[in-house]
């Protein structure tokens, strides 16, 4: 596949980008590069080949939910540039 500027245009016009005419040249350049590698790996015999779901045999390792302590009110207020006794308190953002 030919990657020509026209085109290149027209996915920039899609993706509303826009580009000088040196980065229409490399965007080319990039694209055509790209579409070679596709080329490429088209023409490689994949027959026999088992599709791969995954990269290796383990498949959904999470770890298990354990319950642990937290850290306590006084603790957390203590790095707070401004609090009360019981909350950070923070600019208003929203005015009634």
């Amino acid at each position: 596949m030919e990657i020509t500027n026209e085109l290149v245009g027209n996915l920039a016009n899609l993706s509303k980008l826009s580009f000088d005419q040196e980065g229409t040249d490399e965007i080319r350049n990039d694209l055509q590069k790209m579409v070679g590698f596709i080329e490429q790996l088209q023409s490689v015999d994949t027959n026999g080949v088992e599709p791969l779901l995954h990269m290796g045999d383990a498949v959904n390792i999470l770890r298990q939910d354990q319950v642990q302590g937290s850290i306590n009110r006084e603790d957390a207020l203590l790095n707070a540039p401004l609090a009360d006794e019981a909350f950070f308190k923070v600019p208003t953002v929203i005015k009634k």
